[in-house]
């Protein structure tokens, strides 16, 4: 059973965590390069939200979006 958790220590500590070792190190030459990831991913959860905006405005502007509370049938 030990080798067992050694096997799951040795799959995350030395293969799936290389790249997080990586940036760590890559951090003391350039924040800005190693932060490219979290960038990336602030660049794309921005323009999500502003498709969904512009889709309810879209939705709310047609008017067919049903705001009635009896919506669902768990709220009658």
């Amino acid at each position: 059973m030990k080798a067992f958790f050694e096997a799951i220590q040795f799959l995350f500590v030395d293969i799936l965590f290389k790249p997080l070792d990586w940036l760590r190190e890559f951090e003391l030459f350039s924040w800005f390069g190693a932060n490219t990831i979290n960038w990336i991913f602030m660049i794309i959860c921005s323009a999500a939200i502003v498709y969904w905006i512009k889709q309810l405005q879209i939705f709310d502007e047609a008017g067919t979006e049903n705001q009635d509370t009896t919506a669902h049938s768990f709220l009658k």
